[in-house]
């Protein structure tokens, strides 16, 4: 928009020669108001214009120096115009977030061959070993789902009840300013109010708003929010007193109600006269008596014989319209019924009346016709169960086992919502007769929870366990983010031209084929063995896969020869012992940077934590290989408001170096383990023993007969 008026201002000045002129040879003589010199562009771009076209040409020239695209999201770089398109390549700001989606539920204590007994031997073995990528990678999306689940949504009857009285208070009220008030309750609000008329309505509206000032009990505010809500009917009683006379008016001809509109309109001005001259002689007498009775002739949803009123006077629209805006208070007043009452219901009307104690002891009316129909939970085929009042003392637990664990049940009921649908103890209609009642409480040791507690203050400080299967599945159009709690998301924010080496090298080469591929466990898994080897290695060099559960990333660990990993080791002790310096501080700050050029962005990010000095050669290669995003930040003002701003931060990617291909690791094969597996038990058997195909052919030959079977004995 400012390009487009900065041109119409340039274009309003050029000379009248010069407007209409676009040839590069013009050899128009100069005159003044008429044409001026031809100029070539001072940039050297090429471009031959006159001179009052100078500033329209340096909103096109090429070679203008001109901010980044992506200028508002941080980028500082002046580059000349036909140079942006080729820096959104390499721009810092131009980064892009990763989306990828998997699914990952919790263990199933039912399956015999599921891998808890694994689990629980890991755990016990993390303070001795390092943790496999799969249960790393498990643990951290562990702990990202304790801190998303709320515990109100399943177990409402263990909140605090302090919060909840408050949080009802609070609708009442609001329910109380919709109605109109406390004190418009007090009385009726169409008393003492004087009857309007055409020729007074601006009168009318002012005594009404005298009179609601000058009463007493009667608050403002919700007076003027009590008129607001029905101006409608206002207008609909106005409406109403104009075609009081001939309430059939909308439905004659155009030439009948021009003229008997006429006539209305001359018996308005009769009235209003008549009525103005004996305001002054009968304004005594009008206060001495009584008010008129407006309770039958309005439109408001309290008054008596509404719905009739409105039937005649209003279009079906209008009604319609009414019903839309003022059932509510219909109902409220006890104008409409809620239901369809017995005697005017003709489905369910002459069905006998049985009495219904309990859900168990209702039965089917004898005048009811149902055809029963096949539903996947057929209720005839259930186990056959009978009623018994138990008690707790019954079941054979003691008291400590009356309590359920947090997590467990937990994840119990969100995997229940993410696979059935609905919770566990939600009613449930097989058909129209016919309904599951599902109960399902739970007795928690940290009960009463908070409105909004999470499962992850729930457990607080307790010793992690892996509830989590190590094997993720892929997201499906059921179970999405939106729908299932159990849907991990990446989140890493990457550059541009890093984004297709991390989705290949990450989520393609090692997370979606990590089971049994990219880091094989033992075939005894299953009853608990914790043994494992990885696979696979990057072509260029030996280097191991390691997960940083801080970062929530993947990163490449170099294989270092034992003498160089021994000598490392000597040397960080000394300096430990020493003053803290590290043996890379001491080279020249040249020779620092063109080490760190070598590092990838991942390690860059690390390095910059080290030293102070570190972080000055880190910060060198910025521009060069670093990202810069908006981080948001919540602002508190002085008057108790709070504002969010943004500030443009400059960083690293969590990106290891880029891995054209793997290769298989030299390690023996897994068969090797086998023959040292404590949880590999052979049996060694002496006698033959007759293959399970042998032993079906048998039985069915026994069964069936044949001739030749029964003269050869076989």
């Amino acid at each position: 928009m400012q390009t487009s008026h900065r041109s119409r201002g340039s274009r309003a000045r050029l000379h009248l020669h010069c407007d209409s002129c676009y040839s590069r040879r013009c050899r128009a003589r100069v005159e003044v108001s008429v044409t001026c010199a031809l100029v070539p562009c001072r940039l050297l771009c090429g471009a031959v214009f006159h001179l009052c076209k100078e500033e329209d040409h340096l909103l096109l020239c090429p070679n203008v120096r001109v901010p980044c695209l992506n200028a508002e999201y941080g980028c500082p770089v002046q580059l000349p115009r036909s140079s942006r398109g080729a820096h959104l390549q390499v721009c810092p700001a131009s980064v892009v977030c990763c989306s990828m989606e998997w699914l990952r539920l919790p263990t199933d204590d039912t399956n015999a061959n599921g891998f808890k007994a694994l689990q629980e031997n890991v755990m016990k073995e993390r303070s001795t070993r390092d943790d496999a990528l799969d249960v790393a990678m498990a643990l951290v999306d562990q702990s990202d789902l304790y801190t998303r689940l709320k515990m109100k949504p399943l177990y409402p009857e263990h909140m605090e009840q302090e919060e909840e009285e408050e949080e009802e208070m609070k609708e009442e009220f609001k329910e109380e300013i919709a109605v109109g008030g406390l004190g418009v309750q007090d009385q009726n609000p169409s008393e003492g109010l004087p009857v309007s008329s055409p020729c007074d309505s601006n009168a009318a509206e002012e005594t009404v708003h005298s009179s609601a000032a000058q009463a007493s009990g009667i608050n403002t505010e919700k007076h003027n929010l009590f008129e607001m809500m029905f101006s409608m009917e206002k207008g609909a009683c106005a409406v109403a007193q104009e075609n009081l006379g001939n309430p059939k008016q909308k439905q004659k001809p155009s030439a009948e109600g021009g003229s008997q509109g006429g006539t209305d309109r001359e018996k308005t001005d009769n009235d209003c006269a008549k009525q103005k001259n004996t305001e002054a002689d009968g304004s005594a007498a009008a206060r001495s008596r009584p008010p008129p009775d407006t309770s039958k002739t309005g439109l408001a949803p309290w008054q008596e014989g509404v719905l009739e009123r409105l039937g005649q006077e209003l279009t079906p629209q209008e009604y319609n319209m009414y019903m839309a805006h003022h059932g509510r208070m219909l109902l409220t007043f006890q104008k409409i019924d809620a239901c369809t009452p017995r005697e005017r219901d003709f489905v369910y009307g002459s069905l006998e009346p049985i009495p219904v104690q309990t859900l168990r002891s209702f039965k089917v009316p004898v005048s009811y016709r149902y055809r029963r129909r096949v539903y996947l939970h057929e209720t005839a085929e259930r186990v056959q169960t009978e009623q018994r009042a138990v008690d707790t003392s019954d079941l054979g637990a003691s008291e400590e086992d009356w309590f359920s664990d947090e997590a467990e049940a937990t994840l119990l009921g969100y995997a229940e919502m993410a696979v059935i649908g609905h919770k566990i103890s939600e009613t449930k209609a097989a058909d129209g007769l016919y309904v599951d009642v599902g109960t399902q409480t739970h007795s928690f040791r940290t009960a009463p929870f908070k409105q909004k507690t999470t499962l992850a203050e729930v457990l607080g400080d307790r010793p992690p366990r892996l509830l989590l299967q190590l094997q993720t599945e892929s997201v499906n159009s059921r179970n999405n983010r939106t729908s299932c709690a159990f849907t991990f998301l990446c989140g890493h924010t990457f550059h541009r031209r890093e984004f297709a080496t991390h989705f290949r090298n990450v989520h393609s080469d090692i997370q979606m084929c990590l089971s049994d591929w990219f880091e094989q466990r033992c075939p005894l898994a299953y009853l608990g063995c914790t043994y494992r080897q990885s696979r696979f290695h990057p072509s260029t060099q030996k280097a191991t896969v390691t997960y940083n559960q801080q970062l929530k990333c993947l990163n490449l660990r170099p294989d270092v020869l034992p003498s160089l990993d021994s000598s490392a080791a000597q040397r960080r002790s000394k300096s430990q012992a020493g003053d803290g310096e590290d043996w890379l501080s001491p080279l020249p700050y040249e020779v620092l940077c063109h080490i760190a050029s070598f590092l990838d962005s991942l390690s860059l990010s690390q390095l910059a934590l080290v030293s102070c000095l570190m972080r000055q050669v880190c910060s060198s290669l910025l521009r060069e290989r670093g990202m810069v995003t908006l981080r948001w930040e919540r602002t508190n003002a002085s008057h108790g408001g709070a504002k969010w701003r943004s500030r443009p931060v400059w960083e690293f990617s969590h990106l290891f170096s880029t891995v054209d291909s793997w290769y298989l690791a030299d390690i023996p094969h897994i068969s090797a383990h086998l023959k040292v597996c404590p949880y590999y038990q052979k049996t060694e058997r002496g006698e033959p023993v007759p293959l399970p195909f042998l032993i079906e052919k048998q039985e069915k030959s026994l069964k069936n007969p044949s001739l030749l079977n029964h003269f050869t004995g076989r």
